[in-house]
């Protein structure tokens, strides 16, 4: 419990004595904190021997009352809560998919005193397209919350340094899968391919290698799902820098 006590008295630290005073028959920050470290023990997913995946997205449901006590200081909370959890990673040998984040709910099912927290291990998510790209593309790809243009003839998803979507995702080869674009306007045509990879890739559900797409198209690569979003213009009056 010592990681636990130092949280408690940085949290002291950073925050003043009315937090304590708003929780005190309340939910506890070091309840929370204790819950999270519990959270990635049970859901961490061996990557080797020394290294082990732990989710990266948590949402910490409270009742209202609770909700409502905490708004004044959940930035500060969160943010010790982070970089608790950080530590405790270090200590485990565990590794984040991605940036960690911690956002706070309520849940009308909960009382006073109770919460529960749900956890998601997001991939980050990397390329080169530049913003311009972004909004003049005519067909992109959403993965966790980021957009990336599909140009034609064809853009490599995968883990390696070599693709040009780069998903830190261990459940997704080097080179996973390449999206196939050809045509414009209104014959423009979206193609996905297996390249190959050791997990495979699952459209709209059904595992196959290759199939044509059209917007709304979903693919799941490892533990990552991505959209393809096909629009009828881009933006006009930009040009690419």
């Amino acid at each position: 419990m010592g990681a636990l006590h130092n949280f408690e008295r940085r949290l002291e630290q950073a925050i003043s004595g009315a937090f304590a005073k708003a929780f005190r028959s309340a939910v506890q920050p070091v309840e929370i904190a204790a819950a999270l470290q519990r959270e990635c023990d049970n859901n961490a997913q061996i990557l080797s021997r020394d290294r082990r995946m732990v989710p990266n997205r948590f949402h910490v449901e409270l009742s209202e009352a609770d909700l409502e006590r905490l708004a004044a200081y959940d930035t500060a909370m969160a943010s010790e809560l982070r970089d608790q959890l950080q530590e405790h990673a270090e200590n485990q040998g565990y590794v984040f998919p991605g940036p960690v984040s911690i956002d706070f709910e309520s849940a009308e099912d909960l009382t006073t005193g109770r919460f529960r927290i749900r956890s998601e291990a997001q991939a980050q998510v990397r390329s080169n397209a530049t913003d311009t790209q972004v909004r003049r593309a005519t067909a992109l790809v959403e993965i966790n919350g980021t957009r990336h243009p599909l140009h034609p003839p064809a853009q490599v998803v995968g883990r390696g340094t070599e693709a040009d979507i780069r998903i830190n995702d261990p459940g997704v080869s080097r080179r996973h899968i390449e999206f196939q674009v050809a045509g414009a306007g209104g014959d423009l045509q979206v193609r996905v391919r297996d390249l190959g990879s050791t997990n495979g890739m699952l459209v709209d559900g059904h595992r196959i290698a290759s199939t044509a797409l059209h917007d709304g198209s979903e693919i799941k690569i490892g533990n990552t799902t991505m959209t393809v979003r096909i629009v009828a213009e881009a933006v006009p009056g930009e040009t690419d820098v």
